[in-house]
């Protein structure tokens, strides 16, 4: 499965069937935390609902720490997990665009999938705005080219780019994500409201 160096041999149609697997996990466990739901999504943006910053931040940690441990044991060959190039400009305005995107409709694109599966019409619109989206960028790609390529600086992890080594790195996500809580938990208390 992926880099795991214990399944070297892996057939490709059992890791779609594993991927396939996983997938509907994390869509059980979305709809289970609450994530159909565009108010509790809203909610972390208005400060009375940090359950979607608290789950993420959980999420990233546990997958960067035990992605290091599997490596640590020789499990997980990190040079064969792929890293998405990193374009600044690019990343920045699809950054803005998709933080407005989230505010207005309540929804990530994984959430939208998520409500749209219980039949949710407010996900319908969401990602039929998203499909309308991603096909006016396609069909603008040529002229958009520029914007999308500029300021490329490769496949480089975070880490790398601060000049600290993985461990360092996750230490420090890991005390951010101990203040965004604390802070999390603050603003809760400040802008509670009845839902």
């Amino acid at each position: 499965m992926g880099p795991l160096s214990i399944f070297n041999n892996f057939p490709e149609w059992a890791n779609l069937l594993t991927g396939f697997i996983i997938g509907i996990g994390f869509g059980f466990a979305l709809e289970q935390a609450g994530f159909s739901s565009s108010r509790k999504l809203a909610g972390m943006f208005y400060g009375y609902d940090a359950t979607v910053l608290k789950v993420f931040f959980t999420a990233a940690i546990t997958a960067l720490v035990g992605a290091q441990f599997l490596s640590y044991f020789g499990l997980l060959d990190l040079s064969l997990v792929y890293v998405n190039p990193y374009y600044i400009n690019a990343s920045i305005i699809g950054g803005v665009i998709m933080g407005a995107g989230f505010i207005m409709g309540g929804f990530c694109p994984g959430t939208g999938l998520c409500a749209l599966s219980i039949g949710k019409i407010d996900a319908f619109l969401f990602l039929a705005g998203g499909l309308t989206g991603a096909f006016l960028f396609a069909e603008t790609y040529p002229l958009l080219l520029p914007l999308a390529t500029s300021g490329y600086k490769g496949p480089i992890k975070i880490n790398e780019w601060m000049g600290v080594s993985a461990g360092v790195f996750s230490l420090l996500l890991i005390v951010a994500a101990v203040v965004m809580f604390w802070l999390a938990e603050k603003a809760e208390k400040k802008f509670a409201r009845e839902i």
